[in-house]
Parts: C-alpha cells; structure tokens; sequence
C-alpha cells in the first residue's frame, strides 16, 4: 500500500467519473495510455482490479475493491487539495503571528503595524502578549519588541532610538531643557529597577544625580497621574509620552543614553512571509516615527 501515488487516485478518480479512460485522458489532459499505466500501478499496489473493463463503448465499472479505494481515495486528494490551498495562502502571508509587546510600543509603533499588516494580509491571525518580563520570553513567539539587548541565542533587529524626557506639572519648569542636575534629591515618579530603567538609574547615579524615588509602577499612565496629582516629576521615554498634552514635557541637558527599541527572535529560526513582512513594517514604521520627531 506504501505504493499508491496521489497521481494514480487522480486517474482512478477521473475515470470513474467519466465512465472510460479515453474521457478520463482528455479531463486531464494526459495520454490514454498514461491513464491506463496509473490505474495499473493502482492495482497493483491494492491488489486487485478497481474497475470491470466490458470494453467497447460500454463505461467502465468499479468493483468491489475500486469502490473502498475510491471512497478513501476522494478523501485523501480532498486532503491534498486542502493543503495545497493552505500552502499557498500560508505563502501568500495568511496564517498567524505571535508578538510579544510592551505598553508603549502597543500604545504608539504597534496600530500602525497592525493595520498594515492586515491591510495586505486580511485573512491573518494576530496574537499579542504583552508581559514586561526581564529578559523577555522568545521560545514560543514568532518576534518580540523590546527595550534593550538579550544574551544567549537571540537575533536583534534594531529598530529606534528612544530619548529620555522629563515630564512635570505645566509651569513646574521654563520651556525647553532642564539641566540634569536640577534632578538631585527631586521627588521622582517612575517605572520599577527592571529592563531599562536599572541602566538609567546607574547612570543618573555616576552622574552624581540621586532622585528621591517617591512612587514606582509599571504603567505609564499611572505614573502621569502621580505627576498630575503633584506626587513628584517622572522621566519617561518619549514613546511612553507619545500622545501626552496635558503635561509639559522636556529635553535633558545633558541628555541620557537613550532607550534603545529592538525587534527580537531566536537566532536560527525560519520566519514565516507574515513575520518576514511584520518585520519590514516594523522598520518602516519605526523609520517615519524617527523622522516626525526630528
């Protein structure tokens, strides 16, 4: 049985149909003689006749045998139908991505991916999951955004450079930058030590600069609230203030190493044509957003 052939139920299939293998050759578009070697091969690897010749213009007629093999056989080419379609629409960019994400990049580069992405691919699946863990968890996502460098077996594909801004109540501060060491022993609103924000606290600490932390939570919202309610100033990166104007925000002078953005998977992995193309997207994206802020 290992020897049956998708091709020889095809011809089985087809002359059954038709009634006679000469029908069968012209449904499609083969040689009689090439139909009758594939039902031959059928019989052969089934071990019996599937159809009764009488031969003459009379049709051809399935026997016992033919009609078991006929009724599984429609459904297995049914089968490789399906999958061929499912290939080619896999290749065309359906089927499903996994996205790991965080709030600020959902809240700002994300729609915009998003809806190109199903602008050119209407019939994908988009999963997010967005869990701000430090490093982050790339075993069963097809990419991930996150904000800095991964050890171990990781591609990093780099997507912005993300500044530091200080956000305040309005007229806390005169327009434009507010020197860094005007944040030594400030009442500070921010993110709890993980993924970043550890790197700028030891950076604001060699630069002499020691905040009083008053309040930390992950949300951005949450923290410009504290800062509405006048709980303390917050440095946030500038894609977490993004949409903010209700606040005045500022440059830092000197301003800290920026957030670096990057789009992460695991080294080695084959990228499906719809995360090959969330990838270009995300570039593009990210590429205009860049341009707007300078």
């Amino acid at each position: 049985m290992t020897d049956i052939e998708l091709r020889h139920l095809a011809a089985f299939a087809a002359v059954a149909d038709e009634g006679s293998f000469g029908r069968a050759a012209l449904r499609l578009g083969y040689t009689q003689s090439t139909i009758s070697q594939q039902v031959a091969a059928l019989e052969k690897a089934v071990g019996g006749a599937v159809f009764d010749r009488p031969g003459g213009p009379k049709r051809v007629r399935i026997t016992p045998l033919g009609a078991v093999v006929l009724a599984h056989g429609r459904d297995l080419l049914a089968k490789a139908a399906g999958l061929a379609t499912a290939v080619d629409r896999f290749r065309a960019g359906d089927g499903r991505i996994d996205l790991g994400t965080f709030q600020s990049v959902s809240n700002v580069l994300l729609p915009q991916v998003v809806q190109r992405l199903r602008e050119g691919n209407p019939g994908c699946e988009i999963r997010l999951f967005e869990e701000e863990t430090d490093p982050p968890r790339l075993d069963d996502l097809d990419l991930v955004f996150f904000d800095g460098r991964v050890d171990g077996d990781v591609t990093h594909h780099k997507l912005l450079d993300d500044p530091y801004r200080l956000v305040a109540r309005p007229g806390t501060f005169p327009p434009g930058p507010v020197r860094l060491a005007d944040l030594d022993g400030a009442p500070l609103v921010t993110y709890p030590p993980l993924c970043d924000q550890a790197r700028v606290e030891r950076e604001l600490a060699r630069a002499g600069v020691r905040p009083r932390v008053v309040f930390r939570t992950v949300g951005n919202e949450a923290i410009m609230s504290m800062v509405r309610a006048g709980i303390g100033w917050a440095l946030l990166p500038r894609l977490a203030v993004h949409h903010e104007t209700t606040l005045s925000v500022h440059p830092l002078e000197p301003a800290l190493a920026p957030r670096e953005i990057f789009l992460l998977w695991q080294a080695g992995r084959t990228h499906s044509p719809l995360a090959a193309r969330a990838i270009d997207i995300a570039v593009e994206v990210a590429r205009e957003l860049e341009d707007a802020a300078r």
